[in-house]
């Protein structure tokens, strides 16, 4: 009776630690991955694309750019999620906050050089996939506001972008230009739904906005506003150029924007999308190629000016090896 009962004990012990074994089969998988970008369907990486704010480009243009992606990498899943554009965006990649992201080439200058609003936070740890497309500076205002020119904004009520931004380097780069200061203004610092809201409700008289053309902010006011928008002087875009040369001469072609009848002269400067140079230089291989092949997909105005042959023009940091090692099959150099 006594082996009988030994040797149920003993498979009961067998038959437990079996069990046992089972439950905590998974629990070293559980613990793999890269720094909790990596899940257990499969091995997939997440990779968070940082845009713009809701009413601008960057933002629904992200959307698209995540969905290609998604559609012809293996084993990736991009999100795009909105934040504060350029500056912002450049300092969560510095801490890893996101993987890739929307940016003007200008800032993405100023933190790579550790200049301006990066002089106390060099940002060595981003590179390049590639340009995009001009961001416009846009002057908006309103047909009844008295404001025919730049030298008219002395004294108005201005919105110079989002605390830090890219539009706000910009901004004072303009005013700076007309030999204005910021102390020459009533200065605001807005968004750009914030600022075309604050226009419509009078609170404002002008803000600067710089994104892709049309522009949601824009457009919204546009519809229920007679929305001008301020021209720069080709003297002064020359002057402009001269001093910051990744400045371009631009265009705001009529008709962009409800009741806009004429092309208004301007300047713009690059939207860029870069990447953590942590990434791997497969999968930067890989969604840099689904990108630029697939620009058929991109359902958004933009797409047109997004090419592989015009992706390293005033690019001004380093491209990540996995972007060079494409446009070096593609043949395509600064």
């Amino acid at each position: 009776m006594t082996k009988k009962r030994s040797l149920l004990a003993l498979i009961l012990m067998l038959a437990l630690s079996m069990v046992l074994a089972a439950c905590g089969g998974g629990s070293a998988d559980d613990d793999s991955g890269d720094g909790g970008s990596e899940g257990d369907d499969g091995g997939k990486k997440f990779v968070s694309l940082l845009t713009g704010g809701t009413t601008g480009t960057y933002y629904p243009l992200g959307g698209t750019f995540a969905q290609v992606m998604n559609e012809n990498v293996d084993g990736v899943e991009v999100s795009a999620q909105s934040a504060g554009a350029s500056v912002e965006n450049m300092k969560s990649l510095s801490k890893g906050d996101a993987e890739l992201a929307f940016v003007q080439t200008d800032i993405a200058a100023y933190a790579a050089e550790g200049k301006l609003m990066f002089e106390d936070n060099k940002v060595d740890n981003v590179q390049a996939i590639g340009t995009l497309y001009p961001e416009t500076i846009q002057i908006v205002t309103t047909k009844d506001s008295g404001i025919e020119s730049v030298e008219d904004l002395k004294g108005k009520t201005v919105s110079i972008g989002a605390l830090g931004s890219g539009t706000a380097a910009n901004a004072e780069n303009i005013l700076d230009i007309h030999g204005i200061s910021l102390e020459d203004i009533k200065k605001r610092d807005l968004a750009f739904g914030e600022s075309t809201s604050g226009i419509q409700d009078g609170s404002i008289d002008a803000a600067f906005i710089t994104s892709g053309t049309p522009t949601g902010a824009v457009e919204s006011l546009a519809a229920t506003t007679d929305v001008k928008i301020v021209p720069v002087a080709e003297d002064k875009i020359e002057e402009l150029i001269s001093e910051y040369p990744y400045y371009a001469k631009d265009e705001i072609k009529a008709e962009t924007y409800s009741k806009v009848d004429e092309a208004v002269t301007t300047v713009a400067v690059q939207a860029m999308l870069v990447v953590s140079k942590d990434l791997s230089e497969d999968v930067v291989y890989d969604m840099t190629k689904a990108l630029f092949e697939n620009t058929d997909a991109i359902s958004h105005a933009k797409g047109e000016f997004i090419t592989a042959e015009s992706a390293l023009d005033g690019v001004g940091i380093d491209v990540h090896p996995g972007a060079q090692k494409y446009f070096d099959e593609k043949g395509v150099s600064k």
